[in-house]
């Protein structure tokens, strides 16, 4: 089987050293094995993403030496495609619209707690179907959730395979029902890399640990739409030598900053490989 893998940022802001290492990660695995590396800008959020920083990653990339296959996937050219996959969840029950506001949801305080936070309560699960439908067609906003119990059932037992973690059995309720779609943004970071990763053929995802507890969430989808569950290789995270992870804010420690101050891309993968992991208890959450 063909290794299939990708660098997937966000153009909301320019790379940093952390990018760096993980699109070398993803190139380096696909070269090695004589298969391809896909490039995916996830651009769904409209209002923060910019073209200038879309243009800037792959200026970064090229000079890094880091070529990928085929065209650029851009994800805000593709919300049809989410929305087939949310027609499908929705043929069988396994979405619902919810009308609460953040603050209803923060106004929950005996809420169970999630990776990300505050589990959404349930609220608007049960709602009768006529009034949904009434408060759909007044144009009340709304988002979509994913049923996770209802989906729990459906999907049955799963597990799914890190490079380094090993076997890991799925929690479909870790985190709880999640937002697949808004009504300004009708995708979702979990809906999209979910089927993008299988309309691009992807066979190995490599990615941060911190993204581990969202795989359970991509697994679920995955049996749901009936796509393929690939191999998956949660990486360390970087850090600076205080113990502080990379972000897009560090503008010292940008790939732009870097070159334009003498810095080759040699270097840069030297100074890579010369930081410290995270410190225990880190990753992962």
């Amino acid at each position: 089987m063909t290794v299939v893998t990708r660098f997937a940022p966000s153009p909301t802001g320019e790379l940093h050293l952390g990018h760096a290492y993980s699109a070398r990660n993803a190139w380096q695995r696909a070269r090695e094995a004589g298969g391809r590396f896909l490039l995916r800008i996830e651009d769904i959020d409209i209002r923060r993403s910019r073209r200038e920083f879309e243009t800037a990653i792959l200026d970064d990339l090229r000079w890094l030496g880091l070529d990928w296959d085929g065209d650029v996937r851009r994800q805000s050219e593709h919300f049809a495609d989410y929305g087939r996959a949310l027609d499908r969840l929705d043929a069988r029950d396994l979405i619902y619209p919810c009308f609460c506001t953040r603050a209803d949801i923060a106004a929950a305080t005996d809420a169970p707690h999630g990776p990300d936070g505050p589990l959404y309560p349930g609220t608007c699960r049960h709602l009768p179907r006529d009034e949904r439908r009434a408060r759909l067609a007044a144009g009340e906003e709304h988002c979509l959730r994913l049923d996770a119990a209802r989906a729990a059932v459906e999907a049955g037992p799963y597990a799914f395979t890190d490079e380094t973690h090993g076997r890991i059995e799925g929690e479909p309720l870790l985190f709880g029902d999640v937002v697949l779609a808004r009504k300004d943004t009708p995708t979702s970071y979990h809906l999209s890399v979910t089927v993008d990763d299988h309309l691009q053929g992807v066979t190995l995802v490599t990615r941060g640990e911190d993204l581990l507890p969202s795989t359970h969430v991509h697994v679920l989808l995955q049996r749901l739409l009936g796509y393929e569950t690939p191999a998956y290789a949660h990486h360390r995270l970087l850090t600076d030598p205080t113990g502080r992870r990379f972000a897009k804010r560090d503008r010292s420690l940008t790939l732009r900053s870097l070159r334009e101050s003498g810095k080759t891309p040699e270097e840069i993968f030297e100074l890579i490989d010369r930081l410290p992991p995270p410190s225990s208890g880190e990753v992962a959450g």
